[in-house]
């Protein structure tokens, strides 16, 4: 078993790392000083492969366990489904000690960290994190949301999970599509911060998607402790941290102009993160074979780069403006300035973004 440790002070947290660990959840989360009734929060996908199992170990430790289920998908990361979790944590009389355990992907963590943070003030939250994308982002560092139809995570907190728990394994159930969803933060990993790992991925980009054991446990550890490192230099976003968001901008974008059904999130992020590399060449902040090198990474994780061709340009930049970066209406944009390191540019003319998507729409 691998371990990361998220040094944050008294909220620091432990994400353990393994094949076939979902058998020692009970086990692991016995060691904390937690109330022994549990909310296990799941989907119905996630819940069918994997749910009994988690149950049973956590029943073994002495938990006794209420499980509730979210349909799929991110539509569904909202108020209302917010509620019903808050109405089954009341019916279960979770007290404050009470952990909520989120068993899925990055809708089902983020929503049951944020019924975490809020319900009685704050409950343990515990993250078990079955996709790549949730493995490696958004089960570290501790942001909770829900969405709203005026935009993507736009109502949420820092929370901070008491324990992550992370089974590689159960990464062999997800399609192509979800693998290279993942891999599309694992690239920006490399893009902003770690040159070296941006390499052995151009080198292993086969393996990790063959699923090769060892491959996807060092693609994981070396992506938490990337995250980890920019997370306790600045747990709230108010510097740094920023930086996690390259691709986001125009991600979000499309996310949510697309209703949230059309792009997986990583495959949205890696248009993102290609229009950003483009639009930083055309500010003459990047080399274009540092362009042509980011992009080739992400079209060997299978994923796509040309921003949809039928999304109206003024709605993308609408869009944009209300992105947690930006300020004033002013749009904000993390752009590469060579592999391994990027700049966080404000102010972004309106002119130069409409450029740099209309020279990426595909």
């Amino acid at each position: 078993m691998r371990e990361v440790i998220i040094n944050l002070g008294q909220r620091s947290y432990r994400i353990a790392i393994g094949s076939g660990i979902l058998d020692q959840a009970g086990e692991l989360l016995a060691r904390l000083p937690v109330g022994k009734k549990v909310l296990l929060v799941t989907n119905p996908v996630v819940g069918g492969l994997y749910g009994a199992r988690v149950a049973d170990s956590l029943s073994r430790s002495g938990f006794k366990v209420y499980q509730a289920e979210i349909p799929d998908g991110e539509q569904y990361k909202s108020l209302q489904s917010a509620e019903l979790l808050y109405n089954q944590a009341f019916e279960a009389e979770l007290d404050r000690n009470c952990p909520v355990v989120a068993l899925g992907g990055g809708v089902v963590g983020d929503l049951a960290g944020f019924v975490a943070a809020t319900y009685m003030r704050g409950v343990p939250f515990v993250q078990i994190p079955t996709t790549l994308l949730a493995q490696v982002d958004s089960s570290v560092g501790g942001k909770v949301a829900v969405n709203h139809p005026r935009g993507k995570n736009i109502i949420g907190s820092f929370y901070q999970p008491v324990l992550v728990l992370t089974d590689t394994a159960t990464l062999h159930t997800l399609q192509q599509r979800e693998i290279g969803s993942g891999l599309a933060e694992v690239i920006k990993y490399g893009v902003i911060k770690d040159r070296e790992f941006f390499t052995w991925l151009e080198q292993n980009m086969g393996r990790v998607r063959a699923l090769e054991h060892e491959a996807l446990a060092h693609v994981v550890e070396t992506s938490c402790r990337v995250k980890a490192a920019v997370v306790e230099e600045d747990e709230t976003e108010q510097g740094t941290r920023a930086i996690l968001n390259l691709g986001h901008t125009l991600g979000h974008a499309v996310e949510t102009l697309t209703g949230y059904n059309e792009y997986r999130h990583g495959e949205a992020v890696a248009i993102g993160t290609a229009m950003a590399a483009h639009l930083a060449v055309n500010l003459g902040l990047l080399h274009r074979n540092v362009e042509q090198r980011i992009g080739l990474l992400l079209e060997s994780a299978g994923l796509p780069l040309g921003v949809p061709a039928g999304l109206d340009n003024d709605a993308l930049v609408k869009a944009m403006s209300m992105d947690k970066k930006s300020y004033g209406g002013e749009i904000t944009f993390v752009l590469p300035g060579d592999v391994g390191q990027v700049v966080i540019k404000k102010n972004v003319a309106r002119a130069d973004i409409v450029r740099a998507i209309a020279e990426c729409q595909g």
